[in-house]
């Protein structure tokens, strides 16, 4: 076992694992990388097929990201925010009001910006202003209550866990939260309303249903207004696509209905795009785009303006943990005062608006609106739909879902039924672990094996990581003809 690995086991205690099963076996140890590869200690290359967690955008040691990076150590590395400004700190907020701009969409637009340091405290800044200025808005005797999306992830700190609902995630620390609501989320594949017989496509494709996901949101809604007495302070989701849940994306159209409900009641809306911002989402019809009109949020596909929206991940292009979390002006505007009416949002991180994070985001922004990282996302986004159709020749695929830049690929014991694989079989560990072991690195969630490449990622390297995820699910499920009848695509009924 290589030296690093033995003082890993002996010191490291990592997120999301069990660490019996880790110290069972040496890790892979990664020590370098460029573009959408890696290297370990022992030489050995991997694609990066999930872009490193969700954070990188345009490959490893970018040379741009690196000099922006270069050039601010040579002035500054940090300094407080409590008390003082900062140069590259002021420049990224316009530039991020600037980008989270929607044209011809209803509601307040986003034009104060909040510095955090990542996904979780992105959310738990919008959770508490959200609390606030409704409490003061709406009179003291107001009881600010949130509804997020069943299945839904927002992060780890209390407040974020709070508001998510995968009972693996956030039953251990149940009695140290608030209640919050939930609501269905519109998950085509497994939808108890959708009426369709299986077929070898996405779910959204040949769904057959009244969108009862929407009427559940409206009743919800009218429920809490009816027994409460005062709407929902804010309803919480992440457009188009839920990440942690399983890769789970929205029918088009549904972000925009809900939005609609949530504004005739005075609810606001909290939109977690801490995985789908910054282009995640791709571009819809890409060839009539341009890069200087091409969305770099998930909300602006369907032209909805949340209250706050909230960034990590991607802002920096995965170089440095920096969060944001965008408001209005009517939520900044409810925090003004004298200083002895102790107004003040009383929030705060020792690394707010950090010089090195801020000076490398606004390059990242930079590279995104550029004309070669435009076309490099519209090359991936139609690479990835042409090379997944590969795999509804595995038996055990049951959904493949690509959203733009992202895709999960659900794994099912027998695709007929949708029966699933029990999580105890880490059917989606096991395909993960023979896709390292053939040079593509990825992660599971449960049984949906995630596809998320940087966007530097070339057609061939896609090629590569399809064609490996087929001989992994080969490799631990055996060689099985495909079951039933291919399917024939239907149009989804509205």
């Amino acid at each position: 076992m290589h030296p690093l690995a033995r003082l890993d086991h002996r010191y490291v205690w990592h997120p999301f694992t069990q660490m019996r099963d880790w110290l069972r076996q040496e890790p892979i140890i990664i020590v370098s990388g460029r573009g959408s590869r890696l290297y370990d200690v022992h030489g050995r290359e991997f694609l990066d097929a999930n872009s490193s967690i969700w954070t990188n955008l345009h490959g490893h040691n970018h040379p741009r990201l690196n000099a922006a990076l270069t050039r601010q150590l040579r002035k500054i590395a940090h300094s407080s925010a409590l008390g003082l400004a900062n140069e590259p700190a002021a420049r990224l907020a316009a530039e991020l009001v600037r980008a989270a701009r929607t044209p011809r969409a209803s509601g307040p637009a986003l034009t104060k910006v909040f510095y955090s340091d990542d996904g979780s405290t992105a959310l738990e800044v919008a959770l508490k202003l959200a609390y606030e200025f409704t409490r003061r808005t709406r009179g003291p005797g107001s009881r600010p209550r949130f509804l997020s999306l069943e299945g839904a992830y927002h992060g780890d700190t209390l407040g974020a866990v709070a508001l998510g609902h995968i009972p693996l995630f956030h039953r251990t620390w149940r009695k140290l939260l608030f209640p919050t609501d939930t609501v269905m989320a519109p998950y085509c594949y497994r939808c108890p309303f959708n009426r369709a017989r299986p077929e070898r496509a996405d779910a959204r494709t040949y769904r057959q249903c009244r969108w009862e996901c929407v009427d559940a949101v409206a009743g919800r809604l009218e429920q809490q207004k009816k027994r409460r007495g005062e709407p929902y302070a804010a309803f919480v989701l992440e457009p188009l696509i839920q990440g942690a849940a399983g890769m789970i994306p929205q029918p088009a159209g549904w972000l925009a209905r809900v939005s609609e409900l949530a504004r005739a009641q005075g609810v606001l809306l909290i939109a977690d795009e801490v995985m789908t911002g910054f282009g995640r989402t791709g571009l819809p019809e890409p060839r009539r785009l341009s890069a200087s009109h091409a969305p770099l949020f998930a909300c602006q596909h369907e032209k909805v303006r949340p209250d706050f929206l909230c960034l990590a991940k991607g802002l920096t292009g995965g170089y440095l943990p920096l969060a944001a979390t965008l408001t209005t002006r009517a939520v900044f505007d409810a925090f003004l005062g004298r200083y002895d009416e102790f107004k003040t949002f009383f929030h705060g991180h020792s690394y707010t608006a950090n010089q090195l994070g801020t000076a490398t985001a606004l390059e990242n922004l930079k590279l995104l609106q550029s004309r070669g990282s435009f076309r490099a996302r519209i090359r991936l986004q139609e690479c990835l739909a042409r090379e997944l159709a590969a795999l509804w020749a595995v038996p055990q695929v049951g959904d493949i879902r690509q959203v733009g830049l992202v895709a999960g690929v659900e794994l099912v014991r027998d695709w007929t039924t949708r029966e699933p694989f029990d999580l105890r079989e880490q059917a989606g560990i096991r395909v993960c672990q023979a896709m390292a072991r053939r040079g593509v690195l990825t992660r599971p969630i449960g049984n949906v094996v995630v596809l998320m490449p940087p966007y530097c990622t070339r057609p061939r390297e896609v090629r590569q990581i399809i064609h490996t995820l087929a001989e992994a699910c080969e490799e631990v499920f055996g060689k099985t003809p495909p079951r039933g009848r291919s399917g024939t695509r239907r149009r989804a009924r509205p």
